[in-house]
Parts: structure tokens; C-alpha cells; sequence
């Protein structure tokens, strides 16, 4: 067990990392749109996620480790929003319409809230 969390501990720190350069690297490039760093990052993480999770299913005999440490640990650290992307598809593919629709929805509305809920927080106590 030490040697999976130490495989994800250290993804996630190369994820992050390779999330700030790469953020970095597009905001210099279009600084007016701030935001092309984070869709980049994104639609490049659901990518990452979709080859990954295809080939860590044709290649179950990879260790544990490796899997893991890919893709909880690197694509967890350069995004979250791949696995959210990821468990979304998974709901479409399975026929689980309704509640991808759900999960989609609830997860913007509430993410959108708790970031207004934040910002509130902080100027009420300011």
C-alpha cells in the first residue's frame, strides 16, 4: 500500500507541476484569455485519461503501481476534471443518461456555488 500512495504522491506532484508550466506557457502566449491555460490543461487531461484508460485495459498485467500513479497521481495532479470527465463518459457509455445528466449538471451548479460561497465567506469576514 506504501508503495501505491508513494507512486501517486510523487504523479501528483509531477502533474502539477507540468499543469503550472503548461498554464503558464499559454497565458504568456494569449494573455487576454486568461482561460486557455485551464482548457488546455483540461481537454489535454481528457485525452491523457481516455489513452490511459484504454490501454491500462487491453494491459491489465501493468502493475498496479504505474496504473495508478498515471493516472490518480500525474492526470489527477495536472486536473481533476479529467476524472470527472472520465466517470461522465462512463455513465453516457453504460446508458445511464439521466444520471450523467444529473452528475453533470449538479457538478457545475454546485462547483459554481461553492466557489461564490468561498468568495462570500471572505468578504463578509473582511
Amino acid at each position: 500500500m506504501m508503495r501505491l500512495a508513494l507512486a501517486i504522491a510523487l504523479g501528483g506532484a509531477v502533474g502539477s507541476v507540468l499543469r503550472f508550466f503548461l498554464g503558464q506557457w499559454v497565458v504568456a502566449q494569449w494573455p487576454r484569455h486568461f482561460y486557455l491555460g485551464t482548457l488546455t490543461v483540461n481537454v489535454l487531461g481528457c485525452l491523457c485519461i481516455g489513452l490511459l484508460s484504454a490501454l491500462f485495459l487491453m494491459r491489465s498485467d501493468l502493475p498496479v503501481e504505474l496504473r495508478s500513479g498515471l493516472i490518480v497521481g500525474v492526470l489527477g495532479g495536472f486536473t481533476t476534471f479529467s476524472s470527472f470527465s472520465l466517470e461522465l463518459f462512463k455513465l453516457f457509455e453504460e446508458g445511464r443518461t439521466t444520471e450523467a445528466l444529473v452528475y453533470l449538471a449538479v457538478s457545475v451548479v454546485t462547483g459554481i456555488l461553492a466557489v461564490w460561497a468561498g468568495f462570500s465567506l471572505v468578504r463578509i469576514y473582511q
